[in-house]
């Protein structure tokens, strides 16, 4: 779905501060933020009824069956009309529960019509056994309509269970062969190439849920990309470092939104100024880190429930001075613990009396104290949200 949204550059930034003036360039970086907390992101899930669409679309939101606002779950169809569940940190980015599909009367194309197709990024096909004629009928219309899907062979864990019961059991060729089964399946109802990603909704971070949220992640406009990161609950060690890597991508834009302002060349007022729009850019930046690395006592509480660890061994892992919690004091005394920041707030007092080059000085020396703390603060999360997936899985650091 195009919904307008303008991807900023160091250029363009450059482009404004060479030909117009601060606040252009200002006004430039806060649009493209502005315009990032509105990107939506609509996903579908559909499949037949008993699937596991409702307990995909939870896992996927990082939240159990009986969870506060989750999908409802049940051997029989539960959803009659398409139903949105947000996310709850993350609004703008929904995933909608569609009615089954594989009725006798069904037609591929009029579902889509009827689930209005146009509002969704993509589409996951979902099935818990065989692949069947519906699946491949849909997935065609699907792409008649200009739109991406993933088929999805979900409850593998109930079939690696199944087969832990025989002597010969292996695990890999097991999955093997369940994938080879639904490929081939494809095939025969003239599906060409097919791609199936073998997923436990109650597991979600075994098998191929990393390979499918990579895929997904690959193929999205680079906005959509960006807020898929941030909304993904933090499962596995590889989408935690993508997560890490999604964020640094803004730390030079909340870095030059400081340089802007403390380049205004009025002393006394520019320095103390610069302070506080300093703290409010990472106060407001590392809260954000805080819930996309799932640090949060609730995202704790539920991976405590998932993984047999208690809440105490959980945190026990987080070593950085973050690590109880984000608030403007937390930050200040960082900054004030800083040399650099020192140098920074005594400079923009000095250095603002001398407008042109003494003002950008000021800037430039303001941008590289929040661009250092920013990049020093999302290492020491992510290292934190390192620990804590290892201490889950009972590994060695």
């Amino acid at each position: 779905m195009d919904d307008g949204f303008e991807i900023i550059g160091f250029d363009e930034i450059k482009e404004s501060l060479a030909h117009d003036d601060m606040p252009s360039a200002v006004g430039k970086i806060k649009n493209y933020f502005e315009q990032q907390d509105r990107v939506e992101l609509n996903i579908a899930i559909t499949g037949e009824s008993g699937s596991g669409k409702s307990t995909f679309i939870n896992a996927f939101r990082g939240i159990g069956d009986e969870d506060e606002g989750s999908a409802e779950t049940g051997v029989v169809e539960t959803t009659m009309e398409p139903t949105a569940y947000p996310y709850k940190k993350y609004p703008n980015v929904q995933l909608w529960d569609l009615p089954g599909i594989g009725t006798p009367n069904f037609k591929a194309d009029e579902y889509l019509q009827q689930v209005k197709f146009q509002r969704y990024d993509f589409f996951i096909i979902i099935a818990s056994d065989r692949f069947r004629e519906c699946h491949a009928h849909l997935a065609a219309e699907i792409v008649k309509m200009d739109k991406r899907f993933y088929f999805v062979r979900s409850k593998i864990d109930s079939n690696i269970s199944a087969e832990k019961r025989k002597k010969t059991f292996n695990e890999q060729n097991t999955l093997d062969a369940i994938r080879k089964d639904c490929t081939e399946g494809l095939k025969r109802i003239g599906v060409d190439s097919p791609v199936v990603f073998l997923i436990s909704g109650h597991f979600l971070d075994l098998y191929d849920f990393n390979s499918l949220e990579e895929t997904i992640e690959v193929e999205l406009p680079q906005h959509k990309r960006h807020v898929l990161m941030l909304a993904l609950p933090n499962l596995t060690l590889e989408i935690n470092e993508r997560k890490k890597a999604a964020l640094q991508k803004n730390i030079w834009k909340l870095a030059l939104l400081s340089a802007c302002v403390a380049a205004v060349p009025i002393p006394l007022v520019n320095a103390a100024l610069s302070i506080h729009v300093d703290v409010t850019i990472l106060v407001s930046e590392l809260v954000k880190y805080y819930d996309t690395f799932s640090l949060d006592p609730a995202s704790l509480q539920r991976l405590s429930d998932r993984s047999g660890k208690s809440v105490d061994e959980l945190k026990a892992v987080m070593k950085s001075p973050l690590s109880k919690e984000i608030n403007k004091d937390l930050v200040i005394k960082l900054l004030a613990g800083s040399t650099l920041v020192a140098v920074d707030t005594v400079a923009e007092y000095i250095l603002g009396f001398f407008p042109g080059i003494g003002s950008l000085a000021a800037g430039a020396l303001s941008y590289g104290t929040v661009h250092v703390t920013l990049k020093h603060c999302l290492d020491w999360l992510a290292q934190d949200a390192h620990n804590v997936l290892i201490a889950a899985l009972q590994t060695s650091v």
